[in-house]
């Protein structure tokens, strides 16, 4: 059995090193074409993030992909923000705990990849469409 007796709660600078682990794991050309993305973590959106999307539950968003696509960017236009990856640490860790069925870098992978998704252009629905067919 496993003693917690010492044992804290991953801070946000673990789950920065979560995040970097899981970035590097992908593929080429999926990471190359991910780079200028930064990723970020924070214990939970901001109150004007969750307004924006209509969440009332602060818990309810592990991730979010601020941004233009890939698809969506022009090559005469001005130069777009660099994207942004946003991991939510508190509901990440509150999702973990509840399932019980995935590592803590397993569901952290997950958000980060499913965010990243959406700089490839690809809908909530597309991700899930690929993960039921996975």
């Amino acid at each position: 059995m496993n003693d917690w007796t010492d044992k804290a709660a991953p801070s946000l600078d673990d789950f920065a090193v979560l995040a970097q682990a899981a970035f590097d794991s992908l593929p080429e050309p999926f990471r190359g074409l991910a780079a200028e993305a930064v990723v970020r973590i924070d214990d939970f959106a901001d109150q004007e993030t969750l307004d924006a999307l209509g969440i009332e539950d602060v818990f309810e968003l592990t991730g979010l992909y601020h941004g233009v696509d890939l698809g969506e960017r022009s090559v005469i236009g001005p130069a777009p923000m660099p994207p942004r990856v946003f991991l939510y640490r508190r509901p990440i860790l509150d999702e973990w705990a509840e399932r019980g069925d995935v590592t803590l870098g397993e569901l952290v992978t997950h958000v980060l990849i499913h965010e990243i998704g959406h700089h490839f252009g690809l809908s909530d629905d597309d991700m899930h469409r690929v993960e039921d067919e996975a």
